[in-house]
């Protein structure tokens, strides 16, 4: 439940109560003044208590304020502010402080952000004038003393004070406006929650959202996409909140949308992240081409492509788009047909792939399930126009890469009327070369493939993963912040390891290109 914080030396002096101010209370709280009014070694060790608290909260790193202990012993970085005992040397979360309070009988507690006073008797903040001068000085300068300065010392080279009232002052807030926030479940809703915290770790939908791409307060759409993915991006990324976000806005665009599609997503079923994330971005697709198609309207000027050949200009095109091609080799006369179609993602089949003994025995990965997609050709239905043949062969490769390649695992199957889920593991990396799936790996010198490649590379940037079965299953992510991973459990939101992602049951894997990444 809790975890140890390190002891600083007890001040040798007798603490005093702060003297009485008109207008200001004497006490934080009834319960402060038995605690402080009563005998003067509990009065001493409340302040070297709150004191200890204080450097705590104000020495060290924001992460040790921020771990607590579970109650299996396991370390819990929260980015939801900690509680450290007033009356021991635990660190715990909100739900732990009440548990921990009502076996210890503690009921003081100094919240890990700023050192503020919470009474669990009074269930709330509290304002203490003695404890709250001791908060200031240490937050202010660093120091509890209250000695004045000398006039000569503000002419002399920094001191202490100067250093660590400045290292105060200079410090963001952790995890200030860092887009690190969990969503709220508003019932079965952790399958919209995962795609969002995806989308919010975007680096080209961030830019264009905070760079003012879609002008919410021009916009005139009723219940628009867009809109509430505005609202998103300027409550994660534009202020210096951690606490949970309540997405009500884009399920409400849903929910009122007149589209048949949507029907299924007003009620409290729990539905497909997959299909989600392609209507989600259908209707952001539709919005901007819309925006777009209306500014050349307009006469304003048409803004650089990202790709020549893209029949799209849209946010969710340049993210998200790329081009597969396929060739149908005839068997008889050897013709061949070549087509090419746009994805939005790539849908990688485990259902053949892992009934396969060799894949029971070196098991099963991303990097197999793109080699039987895009590099073995495979019989297909056909007739040749030219000899009437009705065998062909079918080789698929990716013709251009989209600048966030989005991978979906098929886990979930439909099989004599009923639905089932594929649990088998499949491994994937941090890092995904895409060079060999394309056609540009094809008859290429060896000097220009590895050209070619340094601009295939992909970094991991999200994960979705699906725990448990079709009927009672949950979504879960996992976002990379820099170089930090963080798993978002609804609003929960905790640190998470590489280790923790590798091993993850992923569903749908968002990469972006190592340029962006």
């Amino acid at each position: 439940m809790g975890s140890s914080r390190p002891v600083t030396p007890a001040s040798p002096r007798v603490p005093k109560i702060k003297p009485a101010q008109p207008g200001v209370p004497l006490f934080g709280c009834e319960h402060v003044r038995i605690l402080l009014e009563g005998p003067v070694e509990i009065l001493e060790n409340t302040i070297r208590a709150y004191r200890t608290c204080m450097c705590v909260v104000s020495d060290t790193t924001p992460i040790i304020p921020q771990t607590s202990k579970t109650p299996a012993g396991q370390a819990l970085t929260t980015l939801t502010p900690n509680y450290l005992c007033l009356q021991c040397e635990v660190t715990t979360t909100a739900s732990g402080r009440v548990e921990h309070g009502m076996e210890t009988k503690h009921r003081f507690y100094v919240e890990s952000r700023n050192g503020y006073l919470f009474c669990q008797m009074c269930n709330d903040f509290v304002f203490d004038p003695t404890l709250e001068g001791l908060r200031l000085r240490k937050i202010g300068t660093g120091s509890f003393s209250s000695r004045k300065r000398k006039l000569d010392d503000l002419f002399t080279d920094a001191s202490k004070e100067d250093s660590q009232l400045m290292s105060v002052n200079t410090n963001n807030t952790p995890c200030r406006a860092s887009g690190i926030r969990g969503i709220y479940n508003m019932g079965a809703t952790c399958y919209m929650n995962v795609i969002l915290q995806s989308l919010m770790q975007n680096p080209l939908l961030r830019n264009f959202h905070l760079g003012d791409g879609h002008r919410s307060s021009e916009c005139t759409r009723k219940n628009c996409v867009a809109c509430a993915m505005d609202e998103m991006f300027q409550a994660f990324h534009a202020q210096p909140e951690t606490v949970g976000y309540s997405a009500h806005n884009m399920l409400a665009c849903f929910w009122m949308s007149k589209r048949k599609a949507y029907e299924e997503l007003a009620s409290n079923k729990e539905q497909d992240a997959h299909e989600f994330f392609q209507f989600l971005t259908e209707e952001l697709h539709e919005i901007n081409a819309n925006a777009h198609r209306q500014a050349l309207e307009d006469g304003a000027p048409s803004p650089k492509r990202a790709r020549p050949d893209s029949s799209c200009n849209c946010i969710v095109h340049q993210t998200f788009y790329g081009r597969t091609q396929s060739t149908i080799t005839c068997q008889g006369c050897g013709e061949i047909r070549t087509s090419v179609q746009q994805f939005m993602d790539l849908s990688l089949g485990l259902d053949v792939l892992s009934k396969k003994k060799s894949i029971k025995t070196t098991g099963l990965s991303v990097k197999r399930c793109l080699e039987a997609e895009y590099k073995q050709a495979e019989r297909c239905e056909y007739t040749c126009h030219n000899c009437g043949t009705k065998e062909a062969k079918k080789l698929s490769s990716i013709k251009s890469l989209p600048n966030v390649l989005s991978l979906q695992l098929k886990r979930f199957k439909q099989s004599n009327g009923s639905a089932s889920k594929i649990e088998t593991k499949v491994s994937f990396p941090l890092k995904l070369d895409m060079y060999p799936y394309t056609n540009r790996a094809r008859g290429q010198d060896s000097k220009q493939n590895s050209e070619l490649a340094r601009g295939c590379t992909y970094e991991l940037q999200s994960v979705v993963v699906h725990v448990g079965n079709l009927e009672t299953g949950h979504y879960i992510s996992y976002s990379r912040v820099g170089n930090q991973w963080f798993k978002f459990n609804d609003h929960n939101v905790t640190l998470a390891s590489k280790s923790d992602v590798l091993n993850s049951e992923a569903f749908i894997l968002f990469y972006v290109i190592q340029s962006l990444a």
